[in-house]
């Protein structure tokens, strides 16, 4: 496992839990306890987790954390590649309109669809308008307007709402921070939560990708309900607790 996988993983289970501890983490990740002493410090210094005796706990920023687009792509690359081929059967017939999000798993999802597979997609992913052109497969691609973020290469900002809001597609495919029952799909930045409340009311079925790192965990910005998203697909590390806990709550669950 990449150490910044780990890193995130680590954060992600404080968030949920308010404190991680060392012996537990050693045994999780099957590393010694000076590995995770080290990740606790590196946290530590980055103003994410604070240390304390016998582990870590939340920093009072850690909701606005974010790490970016190329720290984030080594991360559960295998969960997100069974994701992204389980999301292949949730895709429209051809000739049918797409939205695709920004992020590392969408972005795989973009990758692994056949050539000539989409017949029109729209995205506020600069990577993924990109991929798409270049692949040349007879997608037309409708990159979104707007503010690049540089930290996840997406467009954001009014103009890209507003767009969003004169659209109907048939099917969005959107990325999260965080999902929790009480606190819905969740994201840090408010101009990214406003993009994808955007893309989730211009869709007529919205299915979002997310490793199974991401559940139970709530970030700064709602940008959906559970009600509002049709299906969840996550991978193997969904405990069964989460899993019929969100699927009580009126949402498919996809385990990839």
């Amino acid at each position: 496992m990449y150490a910044e996988e780990r890193h995130r993983t680590i954060v992600n289970l404080a968030l949920r839990h308010d404190r991680v501890s060392v012996a537990d983490l050693a045994t999780r990740f099957d590393v010694t306890t000076e590995t995770i002493r080290r990740d606790l410090d590196a946290l530590d210094k980055r103003g994410i987790l604070r240390r304390v005796h016998g582990g870590a706990v939340v920093a009072e920023n850690v909701a606005l954390v974010e790490t970016a687009l190329t720290e984030r792509e080594p991360a559960f690359v295998a969960q997100k590649t069974r994701i992204a081929e389980a999301a292949q059967a949730y895709l429209p017939p051809a000739g049918s309109t797409v939205i695709l999000d920004s992020g590392t798993t969408v972005a795989r999802l973009a990758a692994s669809v056949p050539s000539g597979a989409l017949g029109t997609v729209v995205t506020n992913s600069v990577p993924v308008a990109a991929q798409l052109a270049a692949a040349n497969g007879g997608t037309q691609v409708h990159l979104l307007g707007g503010r690049v973020r540089g930290i996840t290469q997406a467009t954001v900002g009014g103009e890209t709402v507003a767009a969003l809001g004169r659209m109907r597609c048939d099917v969005a495919f959107l990325g999260t921070n965080g999902v929790s029952v009480g606190h819905g799909f969740s994201t840090p930045d408010p101009d990214e939560a406003a993009v994808k409340e955007a893309m989730v009311a211009s869709a007529r079925r919205v299915v979002v990708l997310a490793d199974s790192s991401k559940i139970g965990v709530e970030l700064l910005v709602t940008f959906a309900s559970l009600a509002d998203v049709d299906v969840l697909i996550t991978d193997a590390g969904i405990s069964a607790h989460d899993r019929a806990e969100l699927a009580g709550a009126g949402i498919e669950v996809v385990v990839a």
